[in-house]
């Protein structure tokens, strides 16, 4: 048993260790995002906000109970006597119209719709913020790759050219020139890996814990248009579904409540009120034992007349807040239809960039074996081999990096148009390929 507990446990960190995809990611960052954990403990508390409310609806009851001692001396009448008075009232306040109230649970229904349309933002936002990271370490290891790559093949140039410096073959100006391109390969190397660190712990930052290492995109991954593709489509669906627009009708909906709300202390109440006391002791001055008991209900009416101002005031204060949530309302409209025309752009720009990458990468790898082959008649030099081999592996870099921008200005389109789910995560899984180290 205890092997078998054992050979699941290695085969689980196996996995792990060997590659993570993106959605795999993204469920680590859902357990262990401390950004997402707040937002939500946050909904939690405004799930709160609607029985905080029903219970201004609701009767209030409250009960009370007392206790004194009491001595008593007469030089007079001579005499001496303690008393020990006791009892208990029960009273119900059961609100029969209150307009403020009224208000205010219809406001903390709002408030729980606010909470829950926070928590989709925090989800959506955490789906992008895994993106990016994830694609950002990605990238960091292109660049490192890259100039790995063309510092082993400034080492070898500059073996060479210190070989046919010997044999007296070159001048040592080749020498010179190969050992300055050796030397500034070394340093974005140096770059290359200190960035790759960063990016790493930024990924880390967000699953709290070591980054796996992560699958690779496949070279042969096809870079997708938007759907529909229409920038009209998208900015009309971005004015009435993002995210940001729905939050902003709901706080202008809640802003007026606010307004109706305060204009309410201007407004009577009526409530229904019961009551029963029990009280006993022993009059002073005699014997006796007094036992008193008073139940009352009736309907209490209150019309507040004048309040300082304050009223007024705050209702004032609520209008001034209404306008203040229209204009961000209008804003977050503004920012949505600005932010799904960007990415929607962005898209198409980074589809017609892979393109001309693609070509571009097919252009270079037969401009570097045209090269190599004019190296063998000598109708060209190593350094034009060196040349021909930068500009490949430049090109295969930027053709990645324009992918990973194109992948993550999809997924900001549909961020911005409020239709992000895991679902798109899982979509971009199929685009990758496991990483073999």
């Amino acid at each position: 048993m205890r092997l078998t507990l054992l050979t699941v446990a290695l085969a689980c960190v196996t996995q792990v260790a060997w590659g993570a995809n993106l959605s795999s990611i993204y469920q680590l960052a859902r357990d262990n995002d401390a950004v997402f954990a707040a937002a939500q403990e946050a909904y939690k508390a405004g799930l709160e906000k609607l029985p905080q409310g029903k219970a201004l609806l609701r009767p209030t009851i409250s009960l009370s109970a007392n206790f004194n001692h009491t001595d008593a001396q007469s030089s007079i009448a001579a005499y001496s006597k303690s008393s020990d008075p006791y009892g208990y009232s029960l009273s119900l306040t059961q609100p029969l119209y209150r307009k403020q109230n009224l208000e205010t649970y219809e406001q903390a229904k709002l408030q729980v719709l606010q909470a829950e349309q926070q928590l989709k933002v925090a989800e959506q936002d955490l789906q992008l913020r895994v993106a990016k990271a994830y694609f950002d370490v990605l990238q960091a290891q292109d660049v490192l790759a890259t100039a790995r790559s063309q510092k082993q093949a400034y080492a070898e140039q500059l073996a060479q050219a210190r070989k046919s410096f010997e044999v007296g073959a070159a001048t040592i100006t080749d020498t010179h020139e190969a050992q300055a391109r050796y030397d500034l390969t070394t340093a974005q190397e140096i770059a290359g890996q200190n960035d790759l660190e960063v990016k790493k712990r930024a990924l880390e930052k967000i699953v709290n814990q070591e980054a796996p290492t992560l699958d690779l995109l496949n070279e042969q991954a096809k870079m997708r248009l938007p759907e529909p593709n229409s920038m009209d489509a998208w900015v009309k669906q971005a004015e009435t579904d993002s995210l940001a627009v729905a939050l902003g009708r709901t706080a202008q909906e809640a802003a007026r409540r606010e307004v109706d709300k305060q204009k309410g202390g201007h407004m009577p109440t009526l409530d229904l009120k019961a009551s029963y006391s029990d009280n006993r002791g022993q009059a002073l001055g005699g014997f006796s034992n007094v036992a008193t008991q008073t139940g009352t209900i009736g309907l209490e009416f209150a019309l507040p007349l004048y309040q300082g101002g304050a009223t007024s005031s705050r209702v004032r204060e609520a209008s001034a807040n209404l306008e203040k949530a229209r204009h961000e309302l209008d804003n977050a409209r503004r920012q949505a239809t600005l932010d799904a025309r960007q990415a929607y752009l962005g898209v198409l720009s980074g589809n017609a960039q892979v393109q001309a990458l693609e070509q571009a990468l097919v252009s270079s790898e037969a401009q570097l074996r045209s090269t190599k082959l004019g190296l063998e008649v000598g109708v060209r030099t190593r350094v034009d081999v060196l040349n021909a081999q930068q500009q490949l592996y430049t090109t295969r870099k930027d053709l990645a990096a324009a992918r990973y921008q194109s992948l993550i200005a999809g997924l900001t389109l549909k961020a911005a148009a409020g239709g992000l789910t895991e679902v798109d995560l899982k979509a971009l899984d199929a685009l990758l390929r496991e990483a073999r180290k």
